[in-house]
C-alpha cells in the first residue's frame, strides 16, 4: 500500500470516512504504478514461497515486517499487491486472501517519501478542486471564476500536470 489512512491524515484534512480514503489511495497507487510502468520493488527484499492453506511459507527468514507491502508475481493465481498481517520464522500471512500454489515471488514495495507526499497532494486535489476540474468559465452576476483547462496539454491521469511533475523522475520505459 502506498501509506496507511492514517498516514495520509497527516498531509491533508478531510472528514471522508477511512474506507473512502483506503479506496482513494489503492487507486491513486494504481494509478502511479501504471503511469510511471515502475513497480517501486525494492528487490533486495525478496524471496520464493509456497502458499499453503493462506499462509506463504519460505525456505529462509522472511525479509518482510507487519505492514509491509509485498507484490506477488511469478504466480498464476496470485499476482498483486498484498499487506502482511504477520511474520513468523519461516511464515508471513496477509490481510488479502491467498490461493494456495507452489513457488512465488515476493517482493516488498517501497515508495520514495516525494511520492507518498506528491499523492497525498493529489488527493486533496481530488477532494477539494476535483468535482471543479474541467469548469473553463463560471459567472454569477459579478462574480466571475475560471478554471485551468484539464485537456491533454494540460493533464496527466485526470490531474494537473502541476501535481504529477514529481513522478516524471520515476518512469520506466516500457518494452
Amino acid at each position: 500500500m502506498l501509506m496507511t489512512v492514517e498516514e495520509l491524515k497527516q498531509y491533508i484534512t478531510t472528514d471522508k470516512p477511512e474506507a473512502v480514503l483506503e479506496v482513494m489511495l489503492q487507486a491513486v497507487e494504481m494509478a502511479i504504478r501504471g503511469y510511471t510502468n515502475n513497480n517501486f520493488q525494492d528487490r533486495g527484499y525478496r524471496r520464493s514461497a509456497d502458499i499453503v492453506g493462506g499462509v506463504l511459507y519460505m525456505e529462509a527468514l522472511p525479509p518482510f515486517a507487519e505492514g509491509d507491502t509485498v507484490q506477488i508475481s511469478q504466480s498464476e493465481l496470485n499476482n498483486g499487491l498484498y499487506t502482511v498481517k504477520k511474520v513468523d520464522d519461516n511464515s508471513v500471512e496477509v490481510n488479502e486472501s491467498v490461493t494456495d500454489e507452489d513457488t512465488v515471488l515476493l517482493t516488498r514495495v517501497s515508495y520514495p517519501a516525494d511520492v507518498k507526499f506528491g499523492a497525498a497532494k493529489m488527493i486533496q486535489w481530488e477532494l477539494t478542486s476535483g468535482d471543479k476540474a474541467g469548469i473553463q468559465s463560471e459567472t454569477i452576476s459579478r462574480h466571475s471564476v475560471t478554471y485551468a483547462s484539464m485537456d491533454a496539454d494540460n493533464s496527466i491521469m485526470g490531474y494537473p500536470k502541476s501535481l504529477t511533475g514529481f513522478l516524471t523522475a520515476y518512469r520506466k520505459a516500457r518494452c
